[in-house]
């Protein structure tokens, strides 16, 4: 992994004031303690089309996909990224069960991508750190 550089930072401190806003984080709890679907048809119904809790679900998938976006295009460091939050990972072990189902139905197979391959480089890195890590996350996040 590269160096971490001081624009790394101050993008992480910018990212972290935009989890803080309140609309944000209202979402983000709402994210953490109940998106929990095995399937679209479960997804449906907890997020229904115009909802509060679909807005919540867009919201908080499409920030880390954003973040996820900057890391895989090199804009940002990963290991930086890695080293100082997990909630990146959460969200896609979370979305992780649906994702194909969904894809197939947004007919974008590239939707949530950048999240996608992020999270996999995550693993990676929480593997290299301790092998159980990543195992006892997911079980431990309900992904």
């Amino acid at each position: 992994m590269s160096q971490a550089t001081y624009d790394d930072v101050n993008l992480i401190l910018r990212l972290y004031e935009l989890r803080r806003e309140e609309k944000m984080r209202a979402a983000r709890n709402w994210f953490v303690a109940t998106f929990k679907p095995k399937s679209l048809a479960e997804y449906q119904q907890l997020c229904p089309f115009g909802s509060e809790a679909n807005a919540f679900a867009r919201q908080v998938t499409s920030y880390w996909d954003m973040v996820a976006s900057f890391v895989a295009s090199g804009v940002l460091n990963a290991e930086l990224v890695f080293q100082n939050n997990r909630e990146l990972l959460l969200v896609w072990m979370r979305l992780e069960p649906i994702i194909q189902e969904v894809r197939s139905a947004f007919k974008d197979p590239s939707y949530m991508k950048n999240l996608e391959t992020v999270a996999a480089a995550f693993t990676e890195y929480l593997d290299r750190v301790n092998p159980e890590t990543a195992a006892a996350f997911k079980a431990r996040v309900g992904g």
